[in-house]
């Protein structure tokens, strides 16, 4: 076996404070894939990886998902959070979601609320995406000239999609914002529950628990025709789902279904204002929306990585990686390596192709993709022909994360018609 590379460059991935920081992290990322693109990294409270910076290797690891594979360990995250998420798990009570999941399990759940996400599907939801889309653009006129776009706007659009989706009550939505928010924001001081500890964020995940407990009930009994319905009354080869799937197909859903676009919608906004060339081709060619849109979500790549265990040993880049050793996939590096994109640090609205593994790739491939796709479109589709004018009013502020993230502050001044 090869003795492991060591490079101090790769600690960046964890530490949550990195993340805050585009200018080290893309410095760190880029001499990684240069210079040592599979390397080890120790760096405790979190316990050792592989971390994969190259776009080919990411691929190659998310296709052979026999041989890296979700479980144990699909995301990074402290020893002690990893040792309690099992201890809940065997006491029925922890998240595994089908980001958690291998096939032959993993594609059966999916199923169950996949037909959702079809294009049909999306088409008979594409007025309901529009209609908010009108509304949220609307709402930043009214406010104007000025706003924390992320807070005011881009939070609570897709939250509102999502909730549209799952059939929930309105009056419910600021407490999954609450919920999601401490979920994805351990990591952050401002996001975090309490102090943040380890008993803080269990609970928070027993309040969604207790959430979509209720919800599955009260579906099951009066089903309805919404994907709350669907989940609670799926059922894996004539058995119900279990309670920890059904909750937790919920949790990822809302939660997941919703972060992540906001900070995509966020961090593709940040990037036409300090690109304003390119602002002004997308406004002068709409049709250009398509590709801007990929462009926006690759920029900000929201889901940071995904992790996969080795059930073999095998080598990646001629590196050898034991059986039970894990591999850090760092979609963000991916989507600048220099050898898959053109310029990969220019912001281009008209970037075809666009090979980016924002939505990661393979059997785990986003489930809520073509929502995310959609609900840009339509927020930018009516935005950008009513932008007279914008620009920033502060500093935009990023999150401190190792899952989930991008920018939590965005204050923007600016002219609408």
């Amino acid at each position: 076996m090869s003795t492991p590379t060591v490079d101090d460059a790769a600690k960046v991935l964890a530490e949550p404070s990195a993340y805050a920081d585009d200018d080290r992290l893309h410095a760190a990322l880029t001499h990684l894939r240069a210079n040592n693109p599979v390397a080890w990294v120790d760096n405790p409270p979190y316990r050792p990886f592989w971390a994969i910076t190259k776009h080919a290797d990411i691929m190659a690891i998310e296709r052979e998902n026999d041989l890296f594979i979700s479980e144990p360990r699909p995301l990074l995250s402290t020893a002690a959070a990893d040792d309690m998420a099992q201890e809940q798990l065997e006491a029925g009570m922890g998240l595994r979601t089908l980001i958690h999941m291998d096939d032959p399990h993993h594609r059966k759940v999916r199923s169950i609320g996949a037909d959702w996400f079809r294009p049909k599907a999306m088409r008979d939801l594409k007025v309901r995406v529009d209609e908010l889309a009108k509304r949220y653009v609307d709402k930043m006129a009214e406010i104007g000239p000025e706003c924390d776009f992320v807070t005011e706007i881009a939070v609570h659009f897709p939250l509102y999609v999502i909730m549209s989706l799952l059939g929930l009550p309105e009056s419910d939505y600021g407490r999954m914002h609450s919920l999601t928010q401490e979920m994805f924001g351990g990591d952050d001081d401002e996001y975090k529950r309490d102090s943040g500890t380890l008993e803080d964020q269990l609970a928070v995940l027993l309040d969604f628990f207790n959430y979509f407990s209720a919800l599955t009930a009260s579906r099951r009994e009066h089903p309805t025709d919404d994907l709350a319905s669907a989940i609670a009354n799926g059922n894996i080869d004539g058995e119900p789902l279990s309670d920890v799937d059904t909750a937790s197909y919920y949790v990822i859903v809302a939660s997941a279904g919703h972060d992540t676009t906001k900070d995509a919608i966020s961090g593709g906004l940040l990037a036409l204002i300090q690109n304003p060339g390119e602002l002004d081709r997308l406004r002068r060619d709409p049709a250009l929306m398509g590709t801007a849109v990929e462009e926006m979500i690759r920029w900000s790549t929201p889901v940071k990585e995904f992790m996969r265990t080795a059930t073999a040993d095998t080598t990646v880049r001629g590196v050898d990686i034991a059986e039970g050793e894990s591999v850090y996939l760092a979609y963000v590096s991916g989507n600048r390596d220099e050898e898959i994109f053109t310029d990969p640090f220019r912001f281009d609205v008209s970037r075809d192709p666009n090979k980016h593994v924002a939505f990661g790739y393979g059997v785990h491939f986003c489930l809520g993709a073509a929502l995310a796709r959609m609900e840009m479109t339509s927020l930018f589709t009516e935005l950008i022909p009513r932008l007279e004018s914008i620009e920033l009013a502060g500093e935009p502020v990023l999150s401190a994360t190792t899952f989930v993230g991008g920018l939590k502050h965005l204050p923007v001044r600016y002219s609408l018609r």
